[in-house]
C-alpha cells in the first residue's frame, strides 16, 4: 500500500506510512445541491462532474486545489481516507495532470485536474478496482485507504466494474480535453462577437470585413485567406504594397521569427520585401503579441537610424488572439505620399483580429478533431483490453470497409464517416459479460442473446457524442441482413442505411478469416464462395461485388496489418 501517482508521463511511487488522526463522515459530506449558494467552485465543476459520471458511471469527489480540503463528497463511493489524501490532491493540482494518487490490493483513486479553462484550484476523484476481486480476498490496504471497514471495504469493491488503469488514465484525459475544447469554443464565440460589436468605424472599414466575413472558412489554409485579404485590403487602403506572413505553429505566446522554420508568406501590389526582409523589419521593430499597430512615417523612416531606405510609410498589425499570435499583416507606403493613421490603423487591426480569430478556429478545430480521434483510440483500446484475441479487428474492419466503400465510388466524407465506423462498430462489446466474450466453444443460445445486445448497447454508449454521430447507423444496425433476418431491429433491404451494409460485408470477411479460441480461420476460397452464395440474401449485392472488385486490396489491407501488429509485439 503507498502513494502511487501515475500519469501520462510515468509511474512514480512515494512510499509513506498513511496517517489516520483525520476521518470524515459521511454525513458530514456536502452535496453539490444543497451547497450550490456557499460553494460556487463546486457548481462550476457540475458540466465536468456529469462528464465524468456518463464516462465512467460513478460520481466523483470535489477537491479544492491549493489546500487540499474535501469541497464535496461522493454519495456513491467513498471518499477515501482524507488526510492521505489532501497533500496529494494538491500534488495534482500542481502538475495538472491527471493521474492515479492512492492504490492498494486492487483498488485505486484516480484524480483529474479541473482544467483552468474551466474553473481554477480544483481536483475531482474516484475510486476504481483493477481486478477481480474474490468473496475471501483480504484487503486491509485498501480498507485503510477508503477509511472504510474491511466487510465494507469488500462488499464494495466486488459490486464495482473492474477497469484497465490505461483505460481510466486516457478516458481521464480525453474527458478533460473535451471540457478544455468546449470552454475554448465559448471563449472564442465571445471574442468573435466583441470583435463583431466593434466593426463600425468607417465605410471601408465595414465593408471590407464584411467580405472577409463572407470569405473566410475553416477548409480554406493560411495561404488563400492571406492572399485574399492583400488583396481585399488593396481596394480599401491608399497604401502601395501589402503582406501577410504566417508563423508556423509555435508554443503559446512564441512569436518570434526565429523560432519559425518556414512561414507562410503573402503579398500584393508594390512589395518592397521578400520573407527575408520581413522578418528582419518584424525583428527591428521588436513587436510582441500584445502589441498595438504599429507606425512609422517620415519623421521616424526619414531618420539616418531607420535600416530600411525603400520605405517610407508602414503599419504593421499582429495576427493574434489570446495570448497567440499567428502572424503579422503590413501596409507599405502611402499612395499619395500621405501619412499613415489612425483610420488605416484600425482597418488593420480588425482585419488582423479577424485573420487571428480564423486562425485560432482552425487551430481549436484541429484540436477538436484531435479530441474526437482520441476518444475513438480510448474506445477502441477499451475493445482490444475487452478481448485480445479479437485486437485488431476494428482497425482491419474500419480499412476494408473504407476500400469497399471507394470501389462503391462514395463521396470522400462518407468514406470518412464508414472508416470510423468500422473502428467503432464492436463498441458496444464493453458491456459483454467476458465469460460470453471469451468463451472458447460455441455459445448458447441465452449467451448468443446476450451477446446480440452489443449493437444497441454501442449505439447508447456513443449516442450523446454528437462529433460521432454518423457512424451510429452502422454501431447499430450492422448485423442486419439484407432478407430481414438479421437484428437488432429486423430491417430489410434498403431499410438498413448504406455505410451499416458496407461495414456488414467487412465484418463477416474479417470474422471468417480470423482464428477464435473455437476455430481457425476460413480460407480465402471459402469465404468468397460464402460471400457469392449471401449476395442478395444475408448482405447487400453491390458491396459484396464491390469486395470483390477490391479484393486483392482488401488481401494486401488483411495482410499489412498482420504484419504491422507483429512488428508491434515484437
Amino acid at each position: 500500500m503507498g502513494y502511487v501517482f501515475e500519469s501520462a508521463h510515468g509511474v512514480h511511487f512515494l512510499r509513506a506510512a498513511l496517517a489516520f488522526s483525520k476521518t470524515t463522515k459521511a454525513n458530514d459530506l456536502l452535496s453539490l445541491e444543497s451547497t450550490t449558494e456557499v460553494l460556487p467552485t463546486a457548481t462550476k465543476c457540475c458540466d465536468l462532474l456529469r462528464d465524468l459520471d456518463h464516462y465512467f458511471a460513478v460520481e466523483f469527489s470535489v477537491w479544492e486545489g491549493m489546500s487540499g480540503n474535501l469541497i464535496h463528497g461522493s454519495k456513491s463511493q467513498p471518499v477515501g481516507d482524507q488526510l492521505a489524501m489532501e497533500d496529494l490532491v494538491v500534488a495534482v493540482q500542481e502538475r495538472q495532470e491527471a493521474g492515479f494518487i492512492l492504490e492498494g490490493d486492487g483498488v485505486l483513486s484516480l484524480a483529474v485536474p479541473v482544467p483552468s479553462e474551466v474553473d481554477t484550484n480544483t481536483v475531482v476523484t474516484a475510486w476504481f478496482v483493477t481486478r477481480e476481486i474474490d468473496a475471501d480476498d483480504s484487503l486491509g490496504d485498501a480498507s485503510a485507504l477508503l477509511a472504510m471497514a474491511m466487510e465494507d471495504t469488500l462488499e464494495w469493491a466486488r459490486g464495482q466494474e473492474v477497469w484497465s488503469p490505461q483505460t481510466l488514465l486516457r478516458l481521464a484525459e480525453a474527458v478533460s480535453g473535451k471540457r478544455i475544447a468546449e470552454a475554448t469554443a465559448k471563449r472564442y464565440a465571445r471574442d468573435v462577437e466583441e470583435v463583431s460589436e466593434n466593426l463600425a468605424t468607417t465605410y471601408e472599414e465595414i465593408s471590407l470585413l464584411h467580405t472577409v466575413t463572407q470569405n473566410l472558412r475553416i477548409s480554406s489554409t493560411e495561404g488563400e485567406i492571406g492572399h485574399m485579404a492583400t488583396e481585399w485590403l488593396s481596394e480599401c487602403v491608399p497604401a502601395e504594397g501589402f503582406v501577410v506572413q504566417y508563423l508556423p505553429a509555435t508554443d503559446e505566446g512564441e512569436a518570434s521569427f526565429r523560432n519559425a522554420k518556414s512561414p507562410e508568406f503573402c503579398s500584393a501590389g508594390d512589395c518592397q520585401f521578400d520573407r527575408h526582409e520581413f522578418t528582419k523589419l518584424i525583428d527591428y521593430t521588436d513587436l510582441k503579441r500584445d502589441s498595438k499597430p504599429y507606425i512609422a512615417n517620415a519623421s521616424v523612416t526619414g531618420g539616418d537610424a531607420w535600416p530600411f531606405p525603400r520605405i517610407r510609410q508602414v503599419i504593421i498589425v499582429p495576427l493574434s488572439e489570446g495570448n497567440n499570435v499567428f502572424g503579422w499583416l503590413a501596409a507599405f507606403n502611402h499612395r499619395e505620399g500621405l501619412e499613415f493613421g489612425t483610420i488605416e490603423a484600425q482597418l488593420l487591426n480588425s482585419l488582423g483580429a479577424l485573420l487571428g480569430i480564423h486562425s485560432s478556429n482552425r487551430q481549436l478545430y484541429r484540436e477538436q478533431a484531435e479530441f474526437v480521434a482520441n476518444v475513438v483510440r480510448a474506445l477502441v483500446s477499451a475493445i482490444d483490453a475487452k478481448d485480445p484475441y479479437t485486437s485488431g479487428h476494428s482497425d482491419r474492419v474500419a480499412r476494408i470497409s473504407a476500400r469497399i466503400a471507394l470501389e462503391m465510388r462514395c463521396k470522400p466524407k462518407t468514406v470518412n464517416t464508414i472508416y470510423m465506423a468500422g473502428l467503432l462498430h464492436d463498441v458496444g462489446k464493453i458491456g459483454i459479460d467476458d465469460s460470453v466474450l471469451r468463451k472458447a466453444g460455441r455459445l448458447t443460445d441465452l449467451e448468443f442473446e446476450h451477446i446480440k445486445m452489443h449493437p444497441e448497447m454501442g449505439y447508447r454508449i456513443l449516442a450523446d457524442l454528437k462529433q460521432l454521430s454518423d457512424v451510429l447507423p452502422a454501431v447499430l444496425h450492422h448485423h442486419e441482413q439484407w432478407n430481414g433476418g438479421g437484428y437488432p431491429h429486423g430491417l430489410k433491404a434498403e431499410e438498413t442505411p448504406l455505410i451499416a451494409r458496407i461495414v456488414a460485408v467487412a465484418d463477416s470477411y474479417d470474422a471468417m478469416t480470423s482464428d477464435r479460441p473455437y476455430r481457425k480461420g476460413m480460407c480465402d476460397e471459402r469465404v468468397d464462395q460464402i460471400l457469392r452464395e449471401g449476395a442478395g440474401d444475408q448482405w447487400d449485392s453491390d458491396a459484396v461485388k464491390a469486395y470483390f472488385d477490391a479484393k486483392d486490396d482488401i488481401v494486401t489491407i488483411t495482410k499489412r496489418e498482420h504484419i504491422e501488429l507483429m512488428e508491434h509485439w515484437v
